[in-house]
């Protein structure tokens, strides 16, 4: 059913990180999501209304707040498809995330609805009918949000919107919430205590709450500018290290301005050997390449790293393998040996994660006197930087051997 839907409403599905394919793609999802939860609102609350159950109703409650949050996505994926103009040259792909995170903060605000009336039933117990209706009713609920956790992951991992995925999340959340609402029911019926509806309802308005602060959370990461998946940071480094002369990377920095906005820079080590002309010609490619097969603008920064000298080698290869040794998390690069008539300078920047919780001060210090205990006339100079990405596996950040 999915891919019949997709290759009936999406032209050309399978390009998927076309901004008009994505946007398609997410019309698709947000026209299904809310004819879906507004069939299901409509027959829960009859059922709810009916036999004056709180559970059921809430559960209805909780199908409008899906279908509002469609609405919601339809906009923000339209919304993000605009085009950049001069206010906005980054592009307005980000309103998907703020989509996102106004659906999170709907369904807060009904799960807090929601609770406060559970509570005055559990307080004030009613009666609560029952039929087979009710049961098929659930039934046919926990069916459709089955499919419709599929078909958002499916939807959503075609053109890596979180959007969606959370979606799909959520409607897999929803089936967990309507399963209690139908064990609640039949408890109800087999015990006579009319108090388990309420306590029941208590229950889904907490599970619409805990999942609402979820969805705050992932939406709002973005937003705030959060690091780049290890994964794209990995395959990046691989495919910038797979081209001849480059000797490492480093300083990689990644500006996230909504799904298929990404913006990329980093340092590239080429050898002082390498003609200027021809490494700025590699940097040329590699950008390009990126571009075309990632999706990602990359600017490249040059840097020329000395390897005729023998001692920069060797100082390089120990320092970085001292550096492992005091915490595999930190790296350093840029290293370059100044001598003077007394002493040799030794100056290289030494990169630290963010949020790193140990002693920088005493790592500075013993690195310093590693350095010195490797010549007596080494002077450290050391830069302090900040990494902006997870310390990926150090074997990613340089070529073996180099």
């Amino acid at each position: 059913m999915t891919q019949l839907l997709i290759r009936t409403f999406v032209k050309d599905h399978e390009k998927c990180q076309d901004p008009a394919v994505r946007q398609s793609y997410g019309r698709l999802a947000g026209i299904v999501g809310v004819v879906c939860n507004l069939l299901l609102f409509a027959g829960k609350v009859t059922v709810g209304t009916l036999f004056g159950s709180i559970a059921i109703t809430a559960d209805a409650v909780n199908n409008l707040s899906d279908a509002s949050s469609s609405v919601v996505s339809l906009v923000g994926f339209k919304l993000a498809a605009k085009a950049p103009d001069a206010e906005h040259p980054y592009g307005h792909a980000r309103y998907e995330y703020v989509a996102g995170l106004a659906v999170s903060t709907m369904i807060m605000a009904i799960g807090l609805s929601l609770l406060k009336d559970s509570a005055l039933k559990v307080l004030h117990p009613e009666p609560v009918g029952f039929s087979l209706l009710t049961v098929g009713v659930l039934c046919a609920s926990i069916a459709v949000k089955l499919w419709l956790s599929r078909f958002n992951r499916a939807v959503g991992g075609a053109i890596g919107s979180e959007t969606l995925l959370a979606t799909a999340a959520d409607s897999r959340n929803d089936v967990i919430s309507t399963g209690a609402v139908l064990v609640s029911a039949v408890l109800c019926r087999a015990t006579g205590l009319d108090v388990i509806d309420g306590v029941v309802g208590v229950g889904v308005a907490a599970f619409i709450l805990w999942s609402g602060v979820g969805l705050v959370r992932d939406t709002l990461s973005p937003l705030l500018g959060e690091s780049p998946a290890p994964e794209l940071v990995a395959a990046l480094e691989k495919k910038v290290l797979s081209y001849p002369g480059v000797l490492g990377v480093h300083d990689l920095m990644v500006h996230d301005y909504g799904p298929g906005r990404q913006f990329a820079s980093l340092h590239v080590e080429f050898p002082t050997e390498v003609d200027p002309l021809e490494a700025h010609d590699l940097i040329d490619n590699i950008e390009r390449d990126v571009r075309e097969e990632m999706h990602l603008l990359l600017t490249i920064h040059y840097d020329p790293i000395v390897t005729s000298d023998a001692r920069v080698g060797v100082l390089r290869a120990r320092l970085m393998q001292e550096t492992a040794r005091i915490d595999p998390a930190l790296s350093i690069h840029d290293l370059r040996l100044v001598p003077g008539p007394t002493h040799t300078n030794v100056l290289f920047d030494l990169v630290f994660p963010a949020g790193y919780k140990g002693d920088q001060q005493a790592v500075r210090a013993r690195l310093e006197e590693f350095v010195a205990g490797q010549d007596m006339r080494y002077i450290c100079k050391i830069k302090v930087e900040q990494s902006y990405v997870a310390p990926p596996p150090r074997e990613a950040h340089q070529k073996e051997g180099s």
